[in-house]
């Protein structure tokens, strides 16, 4: 199949392609080429394909990333049942996960859920029994007793050796990277966001068992301190940086780590509402949101690599788009160009999940995960709000404005 009339943006370049025709065989691409490439060749590079399928001038991106999902997540927070069934939370992970593809999103990192239903997803939709974005999954976070995820679902240890002990067992049942809370945070009263959680043992008994399966950590962290602490130990992925100061950002940047700012969490107050969260939550989160965007504008400024992540179900709507893209918005607020925020869902989230030959580009030989918008997303970061064409693994999963392909042929 080629998709012609598109006007591809490059990611890695910042530059915009028009007049391009991108050729997918199977979930790859296998060519792009331009008005220029077809002249050159005589139009040889499109004419033997069996079917076109005529974009109408759209922007086409690499599908997004989203790299801090929850798909099993309950509101209020307080009506987690740890004990509910297996099947029940993959279930609800299920729409979350179809909810997250409509929008556009083709892969999700997931950094915690109930009965590893995000694991459980992956196999259903590996078995060809579900259609969802393509899951990297961490299966059950690990905090300790009475810390931050107590009462969520979580793989709760204390001491080293116990720590070591449930971080392999989340490897050994098929994670692709290892969650741990090392700080407090804001969904319960009387949270305490400063210092750690956790021991530097603890913490390093972790990252050994990463290393001894060549994977990676995920820290939810609040503040500097743990942060700095657990780059000291190895970790190199955290989440939130509610309060971060100019030296950890730069030492963040300098050890190539990556962080996702959930900047969400802390600014969709109506979001929160609607799905049952206290008064109280709302406004503990609401008076960390100056705070929050100043640590992201320093992290911005330190030049540290941002992927984009919302702690939200990503494909759930908010402020008349969704999620991700809301998030992309924040991100650009905290002083991302357009093309930056962009990335923060393709190319540094692809590198994140160590699979940055496989997606977030329109690239020859990478999956054929697409999405088109209305308008130059690297004009104004708002143009992602019109997405209105989704491709994943090669199969078209919703095309807006079906007349633009009315000329397709076979």
């Amino acid at each position: 199949m080629w998709l012609t009339n598109c006007t591809v943006v490059d990611v890695e370049s910042g530059a915009v392609r028009p007049q391009a025709s991108i050729e997918v065989i199977g979930d790859r691409i296998t060519q792009v080429v331009t008005r220029s490439d077809r002249a050159t060749e005589g139009e040889s590079a499109t004419t033997g394909s069996s079917q076109h399928y005529d974009l109408g001038g759209r922007y086409v991106l690499p599908g997004l990333i989203s790299c801090h999902t929850h798909l099993s997540v309950v509101y209020p927070f307080s009506a987690t049942d740890e004990t509910e069934s297996a099947g029940l939370t993959t279930l609800r992970s299920l729409a979350r996960a179809r909810d997250a593809l409509e929008a556009g999103i083709t892969t999700i990192r997931c950094v915690h859920e109930q009965n590893r239903a995000d694991l459980l997803l992956r196999r259903s939709a590996d078995e060809g029994w579900a259609g969802v974005p393509r899951i990297f999954g961490a299966g059950q976070a690990l905090s300790t007793t009475g810390g931050h995820g107590w009462g969520m679902g979580a793989s709760y240890a204390d001491g080293a050796d116990e720590f070591l002990s449930a971080a392999r067992a989340e490897l050994a049942a098929g994670a692709d990277h290892l969650k741990v809370f090392i700080t407090g945070g804001l969904a319960h009263a009387g949270e305490v966001m400063e210092g750690m959680q956790l021991t530097v043992e603890e913490l390093a008994s972790v990252v050994r068992a990463a290393r001894e399966k060549a994977k990676y950590v995920v820290a939810h962290a609040a503040n500097s301190v743990s942060i700095a602490q657990a780059l000291d130990v190895g970790v190199r992925s955290f989440e939130h940086a509610y309060e971060l100061d100019d030296q950890t950002a730069k030492a963040l940047a300098a050890a190539g780590a990556f962080l996702t700012p959930t900047l969400c969490v802390s600014r969709l107050a109506d979001w929160m509402a609607q799905h049952h969260f206290t008064e109280d939550q709302i406004e503990r989160a609401m008076a960390v949101g100056p705070s929050h965007l100043d640590s992201i504008k320093r992290a911005v400024d330190a030049g540290v690599t941002l992927v984009n992540g919302t702690d939200y179900p990503p494909g759930e709507p908010a402020d008349d788009t969704v999620v991700a893209v809301r998030e992309m918005e924040f991100m650009a607020q905290a002083g991302l160009d357009p093309i930056d925020a962009i990335r923060s869902a393709t190319l540094n989230a692809a590198r994140l999940v160590h699979a940055e030959d496989e997606i977030g580009q329109v690239r020859a030989g990478y999956m054929a995960d697409l999405i088109a918008v209305e308008a130059d997303p690297t004009k104004a970061i708002s143009a992602m709000r019109d997405v209105s064409f989704v491709m994943a693994n090669g199969a078209l999963v919703r095309d807006d404005r079906p007349m633009a392909s009315a000329g397709a042929r076979s």
